[in-house]
This record gives structure tokens, sequence and C-alpha cells, in this order.
């Protein structure tokens, strides 16, 4: 049995301890793949972009055609409540999730007016800013004809377990994973920049990825302290020339690349100020 890290869970009006079994064989999104997510976090007391990240759930939810009962204000509500339940300065994990619970007419579209949500918070330390390794992934992501990739949806992350553990299969932590036409999108759990000649460069968003709250956030700081950024196309090499890499997302946000293929990296000045200035951003300054 694993040994969870300390969760609380809200379900059905009330706070639950542990890991708590909430899906049934039945339930349409374990059959049928019909749940959506969020993840924000919450370290040294603060959560930043927490209105954003929830917002986003029940518009994830809206594309999937669910309709919870539960709004973002709600969302916001529970998890300051919920973070009260852990020893102050606990770096928290937060995930909001909806899904079906019951089929439609036809089982393939869930029934909307079944969806149900939950919150969860817990204990999950942030990473240490140590740097990964990356290659490139010899899978790509889907369009959105193919699959609902303007949805933070659960059914889209199978495809980014096997690029990333296609890649630890070759000795990398990471990779980078492209787009039908062969540009980079995004890395298999997170959204990337690089920096070239005094200037920051990050894929285009172009259907193919989610435009992370934690990038949009990075962009919007680095712009505003003077620095160029620029949303482009870009490819594998681009990034195998670049003069640093970095990589921004929910669970640890501003990370560090130190190798890209056989190449060595170190954590760049770029890196070092998209990271300082998030992390005063997160605690008010």
């Amino acid at each position: 049995m694993a040994d969870w890290s300390q969760t609380w869970t809200f379900f059905q009006g009330e706070w639950h301890e542990g890991n708590l079994p909430i899906w049934g064989v039945r339930t349409h999104a374990i059959w049928l793949g019909s749940s959506v997510f969020d993840g924000a976090r919450v370290f040294e007391g603060v959560a930043p972009d927490l209105d954003l990240h929830c917002a986003r759930v029940n518009a994830s939810a809206k594309t999937m055609h669910l309709n919870p009962d539960v709004t973002p204000e709600r969302w916001i509500e529970l998890t300051h409540d919920g973070i009260k339940r852990f020893a102050p300065g606990t770096a928290l994990y937060v995930r909001p999730m909806v899904w079906a619970e019951r089929a439609g007419p036809q089982a393939l579209p869930p029934d909307p007016e079944s969806a149900r949500w939950c919150l969860s918070l817990y204990d999950t330390p942030m990473r240490k800013p140590d740097g990964f390794s990356i290659t490139l992934s010899p899978y790509r992501r889907p369009t959105i004809e193919t699959a609902p990739v303007d949805a933070k949806a659960g059914c889209l992350y199978p495809n980014n377990a096997r690029a990333m553990l296609e890649a630890k299969s070759r000795g990398f932590d990471n990779c980078l994973v492209c787009d039908m036409l062969g540009n980079v999108a995004e890395l298999a759990n997170s959204n990337v920049f690089m920096a070239k000649d005094g200037a920051v460069f990050t894929p285009m968003p172009n259907g193919a990825f989610l435009a992370g709250i934690t990038r949009q956030r990075v962009i919007r700081l680095l712009r505003a302290d003077g620095i160029s950024v620029v949303e482009t196309t870009l490819r594998y090499r681009d990034f195998e020339t670049a003069d640093e890499i970095f990589a921004s997302g929910n669970a640890s946000k501003v990370m560090p690349i130190t190798r890209i293929g056989d190449r060595a990296l170190q954590p760049g000045p770029m890196f070092r100020k998209a990271r300082e200035l998030y992390w005063a951003f997160a605690h008010g300054g």
C-alpha cells in the first residue's frame, strides 16, 4: 500500500483525511476519461495565482461538457480552509478535480449534469532548483482536431507519460515534445523557455499545448523587468544552441535545465532572474 503524504480532500460537503476512494467501477471518468483537474501551489504560506487556477479548472470542465455546481470563488474559499488543516509553512499541492459520474445515452459523451468534484490538498515539498536533463521525444502533441488540448484533461497525460518514459529509457530526465509540424511545443510535463543573446524565447501557443498560468506569469514579470520575451516558432536545434534553458510549471515553478542531449548547461542569468522575479511576485514583492 502506498505511503501517501498528509492529504485532506473536500468531497460531498465535508473534509476527509487520507487517500479517499471516491470513484467506482462504473464512474465515467475511469472508464472513458472525462476527468479534468488543475494544480496550484501553496509554499511559505502563499498561493500565487490561485484564482486563475480555480477559474481554469471550471473552464476545462466546460470544454469537456461538464456542469459542476462549484464556482471559482468556492474553490478559493475551500483552499484557504484546507490550508488550515496543515502545519504552518507546509508546502502544499492544491488539486481541484471535476469528472463525470455517469454516461450519457450513448456512453461516450458523459451526462453533463452528473459532474462531481473534489478538492485535494497534500504535502508535497518544493523541488530544489538543481536542474534536469532533456532530449527530443519521438512522440508528438496532438492537435485540437484529435484531442481536447484546450482543457487540462486527464486523458492527455498518458501521452506525456510515455514521452517521459521513453526519454528516461535513454538516460534523460525529461524531453521536449513537438507538435505535428515538428515545432517544439513544451516539455513532457511543463512549459519551456530558452535564452539566446540576452533575450528569452518560448514556443508560441498554437493550440497544441496549454500556455500555462506560471508560464504567462513569468513572461509578464520578465517583460516588466525590461527583458525581451519572444513567443515564436522554435525547433529542437534552437534549444540545442541556446545559451540557457529553463522550465515553468505548477509543481516546481521555475527550474533550470542543465543538459540537452550531450551538451551540459549551467543555470544562467535569465533563469535566475525569472525565478527571483517569480518568488518576489508570489510573496507580494
